[in-house]
């Protein structure tokens, strides 16, 4: 009687085991940056302009309660103040070291992936540093409800946030930059609004933004996440976590947020971030690439009173 017989491998590794290698090389994707678009540079400086940039800024006069004049009398005289305040570059950069064997040696062209994934990186390093001159805003709104909040105006949050922010939220914020302290919009008659993902999905599930979204097409919403403009905010999704925190307040109820109107934040910018290749090294055995930037970001008035301020920093203690 015969016996079947079966055949076993016994290669574990190796190009016997498997000598296909796939023809596309597949790259990490990276969040969106976001603030970069909402910054302007500093006009009148740049290289050669000294270590840093000093800002001018004029405050108001009070409007009188009468400005009506009595014969006989001299007219009045109102202070006229200025106030001044530096943005000091610095140098950034990172980079990568690889030896020109691995690239030799390689299926792929390394040195193509190298400068995008370093590109990129600069892309997320500018946004969360341009983020964070946004968040040194003095004016900070904590949610503590489903429709209210708590405002401070010393720079630090000093309550822990207990909601999400919602529409009634965003008129609340929307009526404090307009009425109290009367900033300018960022164009088309809106405030900017950034967001994270957490902040907006709280005003996309308030049941009272279905009465704002109705310009969007139908399935906007659902389809391509489009916010639009809420109360005179338009806002705009950011999900980079480094730069907008999903984790804020009470169980990390609270998505981060900015609110801001014209000319918020500035850059002082000497070299334009780019990538540099070093010299090869070891007779052209070891080679380098790196990027390279001398520049800073800095929010225009670092005060909370009304006509200056223009920058309200959604957080929690």
């Amino acid at each position: 009687m015969s016996v079947a017989f079966t055949w076993t491998a016994d290669i574990t590794n190796g190009v016997m085991l498997n000598n296909n290698l796939s023809k596309k090389l597949r790259m990490a994707s990276i969040a969106r940056t976001i603030f970069l678009g909402y910054v302007r540079p500093e006009p009148g400086y740049g290289k050669k302009k000294g270590q840093s940039v000093t800002i001018q800024r004029i405050r108001n006069m009070s409007e009188p309660t009468s400005a009506q004049l009595t014969s006989g009398t001299r007219i009045p005289i109102d202070t006229f103040a200025l106030s001044t305040t530096s943005i000091t570059p610095v140098e950034l950069g990172r980079g990568v070291e690889y030896e020109s064997l691995a690239n030799e040696l390689n299926n792929f062209d390394l040195e193509t992936p190298i400068q995008k994934k370093l590109t990129q990186q600069m892309q997320l390093v500018l946004d969360t540093k341009a983020a964070a001159a946004f968040k040194t805003a003095q004016i900070k709104f904590i949610p503590t409800s489903i429709t209210g909040g708590t405002w401070d105006t010393d720079g630090t949050a000093s309550t822990s946030a207990t909601a999400n922010i919602g529409v009634d939220h965003c008129g609340t914020i929307r009526d404090y930059l307009t009425d109290t302290l009367h900033a300018e919009p960022f164009g088309d008659g809106k405030y900017v609004g950034i967001g994270s993902t957490k902040l907006l999905r709280g005003i996309k599930n308030d049941p009272a933004f279905q009465d704002w979204s109705k310009y969007l097409k139908p399935g906007d919403v659902f389809y391509n996440s489009e916010v639009g403009a809420v109360e005179g905010i338009r806002w705009v999704e950011c999900n980079h976590t480094n730069a907008l925190s999903n984790a804020k307040g009470t169980g990390s109820v609270l998505g981060e947020g900015l609110v801001f109107g014209d000319d918020a934040v500035v850059m002082a910018e000497v070299i334009t971030p780019h990538l540099r290749a070093a010299i090869p090294g070891d007779f052209g055995r070891t080679k380098a690439v790196a990027w390279y930037g001398l520049l800073e970001f800095g929010i225009v008035w670092d005060t909370a009173n009304d006509g200056e301020a223009n920058v309200i920093h959604i957080t929690s203690s």
